[in-house]
């Protein structure tokens, strides 16, 4: 049975509103009895996940992006750490493979799981654009900025749309500081629900 806290989190609309997992991925986080904070981290990153592929599609129309899968990837990035629930409050990479092998054994196919354990490696050589606007996502929903991650973003703009470097990092950095603008609300957000399983 799902706890009232989880379901708070899954169904609680936020300020401003988040928009609600896909419905694959909340029968998930209710069979895998995730943590309400989880569940709430998830939102949020899946929330500025579908504003920065909406604002990058009409800013950058030729860079071919795969929106359900950076949303799928998005809302599922840390549920690795249903099985390493320390990794909620405190650092940690195990939660990285296991949310992988995890999603693997939910039956989400490979290319979907995918983003479990690449969120967090951008600068490996094979990551793709749909990789790496999901850890854009999983950064600046509370504000954060990392110049080498957006620097490889900028570089797959410039080079999708034939445009002046600098043309697309201004393009990309106006769409990141509007989203940022909202980050303190949604850490808010996510810090009204619980790390454990507290019911009520």
């Amino acid at each position: 049975m799902i706890s009232a806290a989880l379901r708070r989190a899954l169904t609680e609309p936020g300020d401003p509103v988040l928009r609600p997992l896909p419905d694959q991925v909340v029968a998930m986080l209710e069979t895998l009895h995730a943590p309400p904070r989880l569940a709430a981290h998830l939102r949020a990153v899946h929330d500025v996940a579908a504003q920065l592929t909406d604002a990058v599609a009409q800013r950058f129309a030729q860079l071919p992006v795969d929106r359900s899968a950076v949303l799928f990837g998005a809302a599922t990035h840390d549920i690795g750490k249903v099985r390493h629930r320390e990794e909620l409050s405190g650092p940690g990479s195990a939660h990285e493979p296991a949310g992988y092998d995890l999603l693997l054994r939910q039956g989400v196919d490979p290319s979907l799981a995918r983003f479990a354990r690449t969120h967090a490696s951008w600068q490996r050589d094979d990551i793709g654009v749909d990789d790496l606007l999901v850890s854009v996502a999983d950064k600046v929903w509370k504000g954060k900025r990392v110049t080498d991650l957006e620097d490889l973003l900028v570089d797959r703009l410039a080079e999708a749309t034939g445009r002046e470097r600098w043309s697309a990092f201004l393009d990309l950095d106006d769409v990141l500081d509007r989203i940022a603008a909202d980050a303190d609300s949604r850490l808010a957000f996510q810090a009204t629900h619980p790390v454990g399983d507290l019911d009520g």
